[in-house]
């Protein structure tokens, strides 16, 4: 079995030598074993572990969602209905983020057409109803 220093981890993974720590302080990848100089010495299974990681993150995925992806990654009786029922769920999620999004525009492109006369900001429309009003 290889194992690999922290930087060439990183490298590999395409992630900091930050996160990688921050992954190990939060149990999302397993404390490596040490040298004697102290250094970790990562298995070459960190590397795909830590790319899973980013991937899932990419895909809107939080750190707690990973933590459960990996869990039924390494379960044996898992089937992939556990898997695709959380899919379904972050669908949901980032549809109802995009309605939510979509509000945010409608309600931003109606500021702006009350803000078509340049003039200082004690008289801008804008910030009168951020102060005063429900959006």
């Amino acid at each position: 079995m290889t194992h690999l220093p922290i930087g060439k981890v990183a490298r590999l993974s395409g992630v900091s030598i930050d996160t990688i720590r921050f992954y190990e302080r939060n149990g999302l990848i397993p404390d490596p074993p040490r040298r004697e100089s102290g250094y970790r010495d990562y298995p070459e299974e960190t590397v795909f572990r830590l790319k899973f990681i980013k991937n899932a993150k990419e895909i809107g995925f939080t750190l707690a969602e990973i933590r459960e992806l990996l869990g039924l990654r390494t379960t044996k009786e898992t089937n992939c209905e556990s898997v695709q029922k959380m899919a379904e769920e972050k669908i949901r999620v980032v549809k109802e983020k995009i309605r939510n999004l979509e509000g945010i525009q409608v309600a931003l492109e109606k500021l702006l057409e009350s803000c078509r006369e340049p003039g200082h900001t004690s008289e801008c429309p804008i910030l009168d109803v951020l102060e005063k009003h429900n959006v």
